[in-house]
């Protein structure tokens, strides 16, 4: 079991050392310090700042895309090629093959993660880009879990890639919208609002707040209690263990 899914983990790190991948992230860090420069320069004061604060956020999320977008082109390309075909009529179990993607997928975030903090080592303190670090690593997990499992259940590129962007906006934006509903300006009495209050904490039940994680104060301001990253470490784990039970389950109900 262990030898399998340790298989297609490698083939999926070795086909992403071997396509544009490495180069892709690099020129991203390359154009968003570039950017961080040039923003730190029109600043008139506190340059360092703005630089950090540029830098992290814009990586933040070019992070996510790469990530997401390279997980879901990578299996969509297996589904089109008949690869998951062959490779299921040589009797691999399918948990196996979702494992091994998974943990290639895995390696792939926490490469990225470490490539996205190292520049800020000269500009932040070194415990704080390791708590950032950290937590845009299980970040990055998290929503390559999500979108393997999206791509086993619409099995095409676009439908899959839009519900991983809105997931994750919707995600980045659950805390503000709870405030929003908790406080409306007018109408906090009528039934819609009460249904959707409800509908909002529901989806609060359900998705990750990631405006809590990763956050460029941490850099700029003052870093996390390693109690609070602690929490978000757990929190990564679980919903990476609940999507990948999810995509196993998907994958075992389809014929291929």
């Amino acid at each position: 079991m262990k030898s399998r899914i340790a298989t297609i983990a490698r083939f999926t790190l070795l086909e992403a050392a071997r396509t544009r991948l490495p180069a892709l992230a690099l020129l991203a860090l390359a154009i968003l310090l570039g950017a961080a420069f040039f923003v730190g320069q029109l600043a008139i004061a506190e340059s360092g700042r703005f630089q950090v604060g540029f830098y992290a956020a814009g990586m933040r999320f070019a992070a996510v895309f790469i990530v997401a977008f390279y997980a879901l082109a990578s299996v969509a390309r297996e589904f089109d090629d008949k690869g998951l075909d062959m490779l299921l009529a040589l009797d691999l179990p399918r948990s196996h093959y979702v494992m091994g993607k998974l943990a290639g997928f895995l390696g792939i975030a926490a490469a990225l993660a470490c490539t996205a903090s190292v520049p800020l080592l000269w500009s932040a303190p070194v415990h704080a880009v390791l708590q950032w670090g950290i937590s845009l690593g299980f970040e990055l997990a998290v929503v390559t879990a999500l979108a393997l499992f999206c791509i086993i259940t619409f099995n095409h590129l676009l439908p899959a890639a839009s519900f991983v962007m809105a997931f994750y906006l919707l995600a980045r934006a659950l805390t503000a919208i709870r405030l929003m509903s908790a406080k409306p300006v007018s109408g906090d009495d009528t039934v819609a609002h009460q249904v959707a209050g409800w509908v909002v904490e529901g989806l609060a039940l359900l998705l990750p707040a990631l405006d809590g994680w990763t956050q460029t104060a941490w850099l700029v301001d003052q870093p996390a209690a390693w109690a609070e990253a602690g929490a978000l470490v757990a929190q990564g784990i679980l919903y990476v263990a609940l999507l990948a039970a999810a995509a196993m389950f998907d994958i075992h109900r389809k014929n291929f």
